[in-house]
């Protein structure tokens, strides 16, 4: 069988070739194509023959060979044509977005663009009188924003997808042409030259305008997901052993979620703990001098921060291994001062978008809590909080209050800073709205829910397998779990030589390795990396057999005593303390006693 074969692609635009070899899977040959023809995978269609009679479907169970698919064969490529314009040529861009046509938005916000994002429908029998061929209002393909749809849904779509609510801003008659995006300010406009600075002035020219919160129609991520329950449960177990609480980023991917038209779901790979300080109810972060070396390696591995989560959980019974349900409608389901957290957070990941006058609108980072729920088991919640309550928190105007976690409170004006009314609409139990000041606010005018779990089939994009003793996670050295070269030899221990590519997919290894100064590897990874990235399993072999591994294989089995130390330390004290041995400080190489400086590094014996 050859290495990689050629397949022909015709398609309405045109011939084009792929390589791939024919051990390709056809969901993998898929993603290929769709790279090759610059459509979504799920807008075309391959089929084997001119009459497009015998078509491919993207699954994993079977490969191009399995399809007698030979080097040379034309696939005949079916869509629209027309249908991908350029994003400049998309209805839903508007003058006001021009300015911001340099943006780079996400991968999956240009894949959505370009998707027709209508809800199809089949043809009722009962109602629809027609030919097979024609369209009428029971069948006709509905609108992603359509309420009656989403209201009926099963279970009903509480939120619009973020790109629903922009077709929603950009249909209509004038196709969006005044349809901007515009973030909240809360601040007084700068350069008024009428009067003299706040406290000495204010103008209706600079005077930011009160504002009314709103409960947020639409959420910039409609699910969050944790491709396997075995990485969760490794975050988990801090708190079983210790009963104190803790905090995790999440680093994944975002994708298209079909379950909500032109939805955007959060897929979770990772899960980092940072420093911190933390007790049975309380979390504080600590600075962390690896966030730099983290990015470094998620980014090798095409991931990226998407959001952050953290426990609150009170055991109930530790025979049944139940826990308390204490976040509920009659208590709160995130308290003013995770809200305000959340807030900065999303702040400084903003979301790009071009329709936005200043490139970016909103954010996708979510927030996720591990808490009880109503039956006492543990169970996860995901939340964002709103766009007004971003620009709250960004300017500075919401603090907690001190004996209401669900209540927090809108500072009042000072002479250092002047703040705008705030005001949030309650209806009473016979449906009358009633205005008032958010001097207290209950946080839940700031939050928008979001779904989350786990899929059927567990993903992997690391080895987080039960089976597998893993590499200790980083920062839990108060559980005697450490990061250093002996865990390092032992965790290498369960591997065989070809197993290379299975031991490096741990994500925490990755950045222990790229973290480590007694041996700078991180400049040498790329290759590793990009070995894991694509699961090569030859070229992550190779970098096994590079003087960087093989310096590393060596300080680890400095780790493990050898038989003629073990033999020296049992024999009698007249053998002389020269047959001892001793740790460098700097780079952990076991010396003997009779050296006075290290063999490795030549740091002074210590």
């Amino acid at each position: 069988m050859p290495n990689e074969i050629i397949v022909r692609l015709q398609s309405p635009a045109g011939t084009k070739r792929v390589n791939v070899p024919p051990a390709t899977t056809l969901y993998k040959f898929f993603q290929k194509v769709s790279e090759t023809v610059g459509i979504p995978v799920d807008q075309f269609q391959l089929y084997t023959d001119r009459d497009k009679t015998r078509d491919l479907k993207p699954t994993s169970k079977a490969t191009l060979h399995t399809y007698k698919i030979k080097h040379g064969d034309m696939l005949y490529v079916s869509y629209q044509p027309g249908m991908y314009e350029t994003e400049t040529d998309h209805p839903g861009t508007s003058s006001s977005a021009a300015a911001a046509a340099s943006v780079e938005e996400d991968e999956v916000d240009q894949f959505l663009a370009k998707l027709d994002g209508k809800i199809y429908r089949e043809r009722d029998e009962q109602l629809c009188h027609h030919g097979a061929n024609a369209k009428c209002v029971h069948c006709v393909p509905l609108e992603s924003y359509d309420e009656r749809y989403l209201h009926e849904h099963d279970p009903p779509i509480k939120h619009l997808s973020f790109h629903s609510h922009i077709r929603k801003l950009t249909g209509g008659v004038d196709k969006g042409k005044f349809a901007f995006l515009e973030n909240i300010s809360l601040k007084i406009k700068p350069g008024c030259t009428e009067h003299a600075p706040w406290p000495g002035g204010i103008c209706t020219k600079c005077q930011p305008s009160a504002i009314t919160l709103n409960r947020q129609t639409y959420r910039h991520v409609d699910n969050v997901m944790f491709k396997n329950p075995f990485m969760f449960d490794r975050f988990l177990d801090y708190w079983r052993k210790t009963g104190n609480q803790r905090v995790g980023i999440l680093y994944g991917t975002y994708e298209h979620h079909k379950d909500v038209p032109l939805g955007i779901k959060a897929t979770v790979s990772a899960i980092y703990e940072p420093p911190q300080k933390s007790t049975v109810n309380s979390l504080e972060l600590l600075p962390d001098n690896n966030a730099e070396v983290v990015e470094f390696v998620a980014s090798k591995m095409g991931l990226r921060k998407v959001g952050w989560i953290f426990t609150d959980l009170v055991a109930e019974d530790l025979t049944k291994g139940t826990v308390k349900h204490v976040r509920n409608m009659d208590a709160h389901f995130l308290s003013a001062e995770e809200c305000i957290m959340a807030g900065e957070l999303q702040n400084q990941h903003p979301n790009p978008c071009k329709l936005a006058t200043e490139g970016t609108f909103g954010s996708k980072f979510v927030t996720c809590i591990v808490t009880g729920d109503s039956t006492n088991q543990i169970h996860t919640e995901a939340y964002q909080v709103s766009n007004q309550c971003m620009a709250l928190v960004q300017d500075d105007c919401l603090v907690p209050t001190r004996d209401a976690p669900e209540l927090g409170y809108v500072r009042e004006s000072t002479s250092e800073q002047y703040v705008p009314d705030v005001f949030y609409t309650e209806k009473d139990s016979y449906g009358n709205s009633s205005k008032s000041l958010a001097r207290p606010l209950p946080v839940e005018f700031l939050l928008v829910d979001v779904t989350s779990g786990f899929p059927k089939d567990p993903m992997y994009t690391f080895n987080d397998s039960p089976t597998v003793k893993h590499f200790p996670v980083e920062n839990r050295s108060e559980l005697g779990e450490v990061q250093d070269l002996g865990p390092l030899a032992q965790y290498m221990k369960q591997f065989s030589s070809e197993q290379f590519m299975e031991a490096m997919l741990d994500f925490h290894l990755m950045v222990y390795l790229a973290a480590m100064q007694m041996l700078p590897i991180r400049d040498h990874m790329g290759s590793l990396l990009d070995a894991l990235r694509t699961q090569d399993g030859e070229l992550a072999r190779a970098w096994s057999k590079s003087e960087h591994w093989a310096t590393l294989e060596h300080f680890m089995a400095a780790q493990a005593p050898s038989p003629t130390s073990m033999s020296a330390s049992s024999a009698s004290s007249g053998a002389g303390a020269s047959q001892g041995t001793w740790t460098c400080s700097r780079c952990t190489y076991i010396n003997t006693n009779s050296r006075p400086t290290c063999e490795i590094c030549e740091g002074p014996k210590a």
